[in-house]
């Protein structure tokens, strides 16, 4: 995986597992005074960075990143808060994760219908439809294929072995990707509900500290 820091000299650090096709981009418009670590581009599970300065760690995964986090919770000294956005640790379960159906959509993207895409899952509105373009990865579609691909074996490699572990899980009323009413099953009273949001809730959150 890759990773981006952004370094504002605090003794605490949020740690936020991004989703698929994600990179550092795409969450510019946050702005936190903790340190933030993203990751992003899940390809493999290596992680070289070095917590140990910090005193507190709070963990925010989004989408396909709250199964990736599952995974590597363990490895994190510290951890305080964990909160899922837009995601369940059961990635790619008929139910409670993205359907095979969506899982052919996201296969199927290309040049010509990406924008399609994001027009459809990923925003609410035109006004942030033009902020998620002027925000969009800057990764190629060959790269977030390849991850995909990764994360599919990943997942049916490990699906067993999941322990979910979240403090709080927020979600968007219209997720098209997630379904909302297995949701509120899944994760219960520790669930809040983003109305009129779709799949990137992130304009309507000014840093990561507010999610937590």
């Amino acid at each position: 995986m890759k990773y981006f820091y952004l370094n504002h000299n605090s003794s605490d650090l949020i740690v936020f597992f991004a989703g698929w096709g994600c990179d550092y981009n795409q969450f510019t418009n946050l702005h936190d005074v903790k340190d933030v670590l993203i990751l992003y581009d899940y390809q493999d599970l290596n992680l070289d960075f070095d917590f140990e300065k910090y005193a507190h760690i709070d963990v925010i995964a989004y989408s396909a990143g709250v199964f990736v986090s599952c995974l590597l919770l363990d490895k994190l000294p510290r951890v305080g808060k964990k909160v899922a956005l837009c995601g369940n640790p059961y990635l790619f379960d008929d139910v409670l994760g993205i359907s095979p159906e969506h899982v052919q959509v996201l296969k199927n993207i290309n040049l010509d219908n990406y924008l399609d895409f994001r027009r459809k899952f990923m925003v609410s509105s035109d006004d942030e439809y033009k902020k998620y373009n002027e925000l969009q990865s800057l990764r190629s579609l060959e790269s977030c294929q390849s991850e995909l691909a990764y994360l599919l074996k990943l997942y049916n490699e490990n699906k067993d072995k999941i322990v979910p572990k979240f403090d709080k899980a927020i979600v968007a009323e219209n997720d098209l990707l997630f379904d909302v009413n297995a949701q509120k099953n899944f994760y219960k009273n520790h669930l809040t509900i983003i109305p009129k949001a779709k799949h990137h809730i992130f304009f309507r959150f000014n840093s990561f500290a507010e999610m937590i």
